[in-house]
C-alpha cells in the first residue's frame, strides 16, 4: 500500500528556497493524484499544489502560484515541491498526500486524498 515519507524541510530566510521531497516507499505505482498541503499554527490545513500523475496536469494555490513548482520522478517514485522566494507566511508543516482514485473532488480538498505523510516543517524568517 501507499506509504508517504516527506523530507527537505528546514529553516530559511525570506527570499530563499527549499525543495521538499515525498517518497512513496510502498512503490505501489497506482497513485493518480499527488498533493502538497500545509498547516500553520492555529490555521486549517490548506492545499498548496497537486499533480495528476497520468496527464501531468498541476494545480496551485493562488498564494504560491509562480513561486512553487510540483514535479515528479516516476523512476524514484518521488514527488517534489520546489519552493522559491519563500515568505514568512509560508511557514507551516507541509504534508504530502496521495490518492489512488481517478475522481473524488477538488484537488485542494483533504477528502480527495487517501494517504498522508507525517509532515516536514518549513520555517521562513
Amino acid at each position: 500500500h501507499v506509504q508517504l515519507v516527506e523530507s527537505g524541510g528546514g529553516s530559511v530566510q525570506a527570499g530563499g528556497s527549499l525543495r521538499l521531497s515525498c517518497v512513496d516507499s510502498g512503490y505501489t505505482h497506482s497513485v493518480n493524484l499527488m498533493g502538497w498541503f500545509r498547516q500553520a499554527p492555529g490555521k486549517e490545513r490548506e492545499g498548496v499544489a497537486a499533480l495528476y500523475t497520468g496527464g501531468g496536469t498541476s494545480n496551485y494555490a493562488d498564494s504560491v502560484e509562480g513561486r512553487f513548482t510540483i514535479s515528479s520522478d516516476k523512476d524514484k517514485n518521488t514527488v517534489y515541491l520546489q519552493m522559491n522566494d519563500l515568505k514568512p507566511e509560508d511557514t507551516a508543516m507541509y504534508y504530502c498526500a496521495a490518492s489512488q482514485r481517478l475522481y473524488g473532488g477538488w484537488w485542494y480538498r483533504e477528502s480527495r486524498y487517501d494517504y498522508w505523510g507525517q509532515g516536514t516543517q518549513v520555517t521562513v524568517s
